[in-house]
């Protein structure tokens, strides 16, 4: 069959559906998030929780949440911005600081529904598989991974997220295929690989390296650690502290009271009184004739 060329017409704009504003955009892929959101019809108005992950240029995001007609509720949220209140001052978005994000929420959110002393999930990392086990009477709070738009590829930090919502305590289906020291060739699965992933040595082992090789390009691009005092040696020690840290306290820091005279920016050009008016008016006059 030769060249044909598609021709469109008016019948085609008269047909033409424009797609959901989020997709135009390029922020939502609904092919999945209708598969994430349908809940059975037999169980009735169960929500079905997701937990969320997105990944800005200096933020780590995650948030349990459960779609309703309305919009989603947020059920918890967990940010990188929050992990300096536990001692993890710089490298703000890496692996290891994804899985500290992700510690963080699972322990919020069992905290939230008293959850917290039953499941107590992996208290000193190993990298190993986990699983969250039914124990007494009330199971684990479940949800699925929601990764948006970002590449699931190996080793990706949004796995760094999903392994410290585990061992924190969260019931989510998963496997450990896409974690750092999976072998696909072999199968085998390297569970001190992914320790070191999660403690930072792959940062601290390249920062050894470039404070060997090159001291002024170890000095701008590890800057924010300088500033805090953290060396290379210093990154084990500063997650596992971390990790305790957001073990013994996961609640959200109180919000800053707002002292009373408080008034809110505002932007918005004031509107002029009715002497503001008749003053501009015969400043006007005024400017006119005195030109004349």
């Amino acid at each position: 069959m030769g060249f044909v060329k598609v021709v469109k017409n008016k019948a085609y704009f008269k047909r033409f559906q424009v797609k959901y504003r989020r997709r135009r955009e390029g922020k939502t892929d609904y092919f999945a998030r209708k598969r994430l959101i349908v809940q059975n019809k037999n169980k009735y108005n169960t929500p079905k929780y997701r937990l969320i992950v997105r990944f800005t240029n200096k933020t780590i995001i995650a948030q349990v949440a459960y779609a309703t007609i309305e919009g989603d509720k947020v059920v918890a949220d967990a940010r990188s911005s929050e992990l300096p209140r536990y001692g993890i001052k710089a490298g703000l978005t890496n692996y290891a600081a994804s899985y500290a994000v992700g510690l963080l929420l699972a322990r919020r959110l069992n905290q939230k529904y008293k959850l917290d002393d039953t499941y107590k999930g992996v208290e000193k990392v190993d990298g190993e598989d986990y699983y969250v086990e039914k124990e007494g009477e009330r199971g684990a709070f479940y949800c699925v991974l929601d990764v948006g738009l970002s590449r699931t590829s190996a080793g990706a930090r949004v796995f760094g997220v999903l392994k410290g919502a585990v061992d924190g305590g969260l019931d989510i289906p998963h496997s450990n295929k896409r974690f750092p020291g999976y072998n696909p060739e072999t199968s085998d699965y390297d569970a001190a690989a992914h320790r070191a992933r999660i403690l930072g040595s792959h940062v601290s082992n390249y920062m050894q390296q470039l404070l060997e090789e090159d001291n002024d390009a170890y000095k701008r691009q590890f800057a924010a650690y300088l500033k805090e005092g953290i060396m290379p040696d210093m990154l084990e020690g500063v997650y596992t502290s971390a990790h305790a840290a957001i073990r013994a306290d996961p609640s959200p820091a109180p919000k800053k009271e707002k002292p009373a005279d408080y008034k809110p920016k505002s932007y918005k050009k004031q509107r002029m009184s009715l002497a503001q008016k008749k003053g501009r008016v015969a400043q006007k006059k005024a400017a006119f004739l005195a030109l004349q």
